[in-house]
Order: C-alpha cells, then structure tokens, then sequence
C-alpha cells in the first residue's frame, strides 16, 4: 500500500505539517508507505485549458504536477491538505490539484481520497467540501472519520493542542488503510466495477 500526501501549505513545518505527520505515524503503523510532498511553496501556475497534454499526456507546463503524477498513478490513496485562506484553500494547491486531476489520463477509479484543513477558526467545512470535489468526479471514494477532517491552531505549533483534531485525522488514516486494503482485496476477487462509454451533455447547442 502507498499513500500520496500533497501538503498545500507554504509552510514545511507549520499546523497543517503537524496534522499530516500524525496521519503519517499511522500508515507507518500500518505498513503504509506514505510519500509527503509540499506544494505551498512552489511555482505551480493554474491551468490554462490549452488541452496539450491530451497529445502530450503530461501538462505543458513542466513543473511539480508532472512529478507527482507518476507518484499519484502509483498511489492507492491520496491525502490533500492546505490551510484555509478566506474560507477556501490556498490558490497554488487548488493549481496543483487541477492541472494533476485534469492532464493525467490514467484511471483513479477506487483510489481513495482524504482531504486534511487546517484553520485558526473559521471556513474549514467550506475548505473541505472544496477539496473532495476532485475525488468524486474521478471514481475515488472518500474516506471518513469521526468528524471533519479539520484542526485548529494559528500560531506555528498550536495544532498540537487540537487534540481532538490531531484524534480525527489519526482516525482517517486508519479508516483509509482499511478503505485501501479491503478495495485491493476486492479487485483482487472481483476486478474494478464496469464502465459505460461516456456520455458527454452540453448546455448550449
């Protein structure tokens, strides 16, 4: 098992580190390798919907995202974090995340996603619903916890006081090992589930 997590914050060691590394104790736990990689402090532009990398089959723009595509094709989970600015996450992860989901053309079906949001107070629910909406259009279920996935703290190091928070994302991890291991089972015996050809609707005619 191999778990991807894309750390969004521009922040090595900041609060969102801190709630990252205590999902990463679990894997390692559970014999779960896990790659963390850090985007918030990279040069990552958004997507400019040139659609070259249909023919190219990697985004135009060679930067972070093609590094971590390989990784994520890899991966049977995928864990995505950010602290939250004005009630969403930062613009260089949302970057990230759409030109990785948008130019890599291999099948994420029963992938499974987990999204982390580190906040001072407010905006977290928001941040999160943000964040999951890149695994339910690519087939990858959710894992879950026994809460949002959301810890608080504002100054360096205050995340570790959000006990409860740092307890919900030790949850996720567990929840999505078991998530993984059992889907591996299950295409093992049964295979990934049938696909229809696509059906493509557009609203102006």
């Amino acid at each position: 098992m191999k778990v991807l997590i894309i750390n969004g914050s521009p922040k090595a060691d900041g609060n969102t580190a801190i709630a990252l590394q205590e999902m990463a104790k679990i894997f390692e736990a559970e014999g779960v390798e896990t790659i963390i990689y850090q985007v918030g402090n990279k040069d990552i532009r958004g997507c400019i919907s040139c659609n070259a990398c249909s023919e190219k089959g990697k985004c135009v723009f060679d930067d972070a995202v093609n590094e971590l595509a390989p990784v994520f094709e890899e991966a049977d989970g995928l864990v995505v974090a950010s602290p939250v600015y004005y009630a969403s996450a930062n613009a260089t992860l949302i970057a990230c995340l759409d030109r990785l989901f948008y130019s890599t053309g291999f099948d994420k079906t029963m992938k499974v996603g987990a999204s982390v949001v580190v906040a001072r107070r407010g905006g977290c629910s928001a941040t999160f619903d943000e964040l999951n909406k890149y695994f339910t259009i690519s087939g990858m279920p959710v894992a879950s916890s026994q809460y949002w996935n959301s810890v608080h703290g504002k100054e360096k190091g205050q995340a570790k006081q959000d006990l409860e928070g740092l307890q919900t994302v030790r949850t996720l991890a567990r929840n999505m090992t078991f998530l993984m291991k059992s889907i591996a089972l299950g295409k093992e015996a049964y295979g990934l589930p049938a696909k229809e050809e696509r059906e493509w609707t557009h609203f102006i005619r």
